[in-house]
């Protein structure tokens, strides 16, 4: 283990761990019989303390001497003194037998909960034990126990992880110790740590003398990394992006149906039910999004009404995009006026990330919602052909008057960082002295060197293009960046999924940066053009070797993706797309089809081709314990089958599809060039698709 060379056992070496194990079983047999009668006699009690200098790692023995000392302090005329100071060195005769037992210092723990106990004496301790090894984390993490239930002060400690930084810059326990502290001094802003810039920039110089020093060692390495973080992160949750966008003008065309229901349709936004969908896209995850944390003012619908819904929960009910429905089925509409919708996020304090920290700017965005009579046999025609993704297909897009409102509100679709008054220019320079520091060892093929110089570059033009507007913002680095990535795919083979996966989030973020950007993967499909106003615009990145999906702040409006051709093997992050009604996701890298769960969350997803993936080719599913289900009782076990025992059979065997498809609304889905596609398959997916047409290029 880390690089010691294990040593054949000799004879003799063997005879004494048999002569070991044999009194250890015998003591343990002994234990066992007084813990079970629950004897607390001397004799059981030394036993247990003989145990536990042998093995350490018998939890058992550790259980029962709780047990022990809360009988002895119960007794009495006890001395509580003497009882935990006996237990004290219980733990410390185990601790010198193995120092890293986790039973031991947890007991330990235990003991100085009971309220006695010596600073000086454990600290004492501590030092002996970090002499015999530094990096011991154990240790640290008794330290850290050690220095707030005595309220040591962070400042005392940071100077403990410099000196025994500057002892060994190769200490990840120090490295990481101290950016506990350092994150606890900077988030309280504590007296000579804010602001922040002056402390990162000496943090960087010590980092500095360690990697200099021996580029190979990744102590300080992952420090850098750290520190690199905390630059670049902005102190609480921010609100990158909406649908709709800031002054934007949505037009929905509406129409009473023969069954009475609203049916609603535009080139901009297609659904039905009447709703439109809010959305909300932070940097980071958050919760506390409610009606009484986000105000909606608008005559479509009440705030107090209003229900929002995180997208990809995670265990602590944090989502980093949000979305809640106006629902204005029931509203009696005017087509001769403008509905003015005002939404205000950040008056309260309730909206946390996962850190702690509360939304602590003001964002407030408008947008006006007209409705247009539609016809009703305009209506009832739609959905008639099937989609069809060929180059043929599709025309170079050209930007004409409609279009050039459409992408004006690309434009808006970040929130303005002046408002917030972020003063960007430290960040710059700093990151700006770090890439001139390490282009060096990058130009040396140092792997981490090339690695943290792509970062860096990446974080650079991050910073700025978010201090610009987005007409004029452009990653100027991108191409270096993709070069290093690729350098890095040829020199470090066994992370060369890594390496991919940071190439397609460089790449997307070039192509999503600015509208000019953006509008040379803009194609416009012929089949459902009639008239330019009735423009389908659809965002073409197929064919760009793309492992991972990003940047999609900036994609929240589109409609129509083709992602074909490609090596996405996950599709974390397309749920917060929400108004995606065609989805082109053939000849890829899914391998199951749990990795399909993000698409449970497109309610106006239409049109899906999965067709020539993976999904089936693998007995082995990595992300299944990812996907809501059933068995972890994360969605509802309401089968809503007409259950014959056929059908019993085929949602046993297809559960994954049951969950991933029940609540889609599709009318056309290619599925074919997947190994678990048969004909079985096929019809039970015509059974939990009640409104699918086209299956496989088929009409149904």
């Amino acid at each position: 283990m880390h690089g010691r060379p294990r040593n054949l056992s000799k004879p003799e070496d063997e005879a004494a761990s048999a002569a070991k194990a044999s009194k250890l079983r015998a003591l343990q047999s002994q234990f066992l019989n007084y813990h079970h009668n629950r004897n607390f006699d001397k004799e059981a009690v030394e036993i247990s303390a003989k145990l536990l200098e042998i093995n350490p790692e018998f939890y058992t023995a550790w259980n029962y001497r709780k047990l022990a000392v809360e009988y002895f302090l119960s007794q009495p005329g006890s001395d509580p003194e003497l009882i935990l100071n006996e237990e004290l060195h219980v733990v410390e005769s185990a601790l010198r037998q193995n120092f890293k037992s986790y039973g031991a210092w947890h007991h330990r723990k235990w003991v100085l909960s009971k309220g006695h106990s010596s600073v000086d004496n454990e600290l004492r301790l501590l030092d002996k034990f970090q002499k015999a090894d530094a990096r011991n984390f154990h240790a640290w993490n008794y330290r850290r126990f050690v220095a707030a239930l005595k309220n040591i002060a962070d400042e005392d400690e940071l100077e403990y992880t410099t000196n025994m930084i500057e002892t060994n810059f190769s200490n990840y326990s120090a490295w990481h110790n101290r950016s506990v502290l350092l994150s606890n001094l900077l988030k309280r802003k504590a007296e000579g740590y804010f602001p922040k810039e002056k402390n990162l920039a000496e943090e960087f110089d010590l980092v500095h003398q360690a990697i200099f020093t021996d580029s190979d060692d990744q102590s300080g390495w992952f420090y850098h990394l750290w520190l690199l973080e905390q630059t670049i992160t902005k102190d609480t949750p921010w609100l990158n992006s909406s649908w709709p966008a800031s002054d934007s003008e949505l037009i929905i065309s509406a129409s009473k149906s023969a069954s009475g229901c609203m049916v609603l349709s535009s080139a901009r936004y297609s659904t039905n039910g009447g709703t439109i969908p809010v959305i909300l896209y932070f940097n980071q995850s958050v919760r506390g999004l409610n009606s009484s944390t986000v105000a909606v003012r608008s005559a479509l619908a009440e705030s107090k009404d209003i229900i929002w819904r995180p997208l990809s929960v995670d265990k602590y009910e944090s989502a980093q995009a949000w979305v809640a429905l106006l629902n204005f089925s029931d509203v009696p509409l005017d087509y001769s006026i403008a509905y003015p919708v005002e939404v205000r996020v950040g008056d309260s304090s309730e909206i946390i990330s996962l850190s702690g920290s509360s939304l602590s700017h003001v964002f407030e965005f408008k947008f006006v919602v007209r409705f247009q009579q539609l016809d009703s046999g305009e209506a009832e025609g739609q959905n008639l052909e099937g989609i069809l993704w060929e180059d043929s297909n599709f025309k170079k897009y050209e930007m004409n008057s409609w279009e050039s409102n459409l992408f004006s509100l690309f434009n808006q679709l970040q929130i303005d960082a002046d408002q917030a008054g972020v003063d960007c220019k430290w960040k710059v320079n700093m990151l700006a002295n770090e890439i001139e520091l390490f282009r060096e060892l990058s130009a040396a093929d140092c792997k981490i060197g090339k690695l943290t110089l792509a970062r860096l570059l990446t974080a650079l033009d991050t910073i700025v293009s978010e201090s610009s507007t987005l007409n004029s913002s452009q990653m100027v680095h991108t191409e270096e960046v993709l070069a290093l990535y690729c350098d890095l795919m040829k020199m470090d083979p066994p992370h060369s999924q890594y390496y991919k996966e940071e190439h397609s989030m460089a790449l997307l973020r070039q192509v999503t940066c600015c509208k000019n950007s953006l509008s040379r993967y803009c194609w416009r499909y012929g089949k459902i053009a009639k008239t330019n106003n009735d423009s389908f615009i659809c965002v073409r990145l197929n064919s760009l070797s793309l492992s991972r999906i990003g940047s999609i702040e900036n994609l929240l409006w589109v409609q129509m993706l083709d992602l074909s051709q490609n090596e996405l093997g996950s599709l974390e992050g397309l749920e917060a797309m929400q108004l995606l009604s065609c989805l082109n996701l053939s000849n890829n890298k899914i391998k199951s089809l749990t990795a399909l769960d993000p698409l449970r969350h497109l309610k106006l997803l239409k049109v899906l081709d999965i067709s020539h993936n993976e999904i089936g080719e693998h007995s082995i599913d990595s992300t299944r314990y990812l996907c809501s289900s059933p068995l972890s009782h994360t969605v509802a076990n309401d089968w809503k089958l007409s259950l014959s025992s056929g059908d019993v059979d085929q949602l046993t065997k297809y559960w994954e599809a049951y969950i991933i498809f029940r609540d889609l609304t599709l009318t056309q889905l290619e599925i074919t060039g997947n190994a678990i596609v048969d004909e079985d398959f096929r019809s039970f997916l015509r059974k939990i698709l009640s409104t699918l047409q086209w299956l496989d290029g088929t009409i149904l």
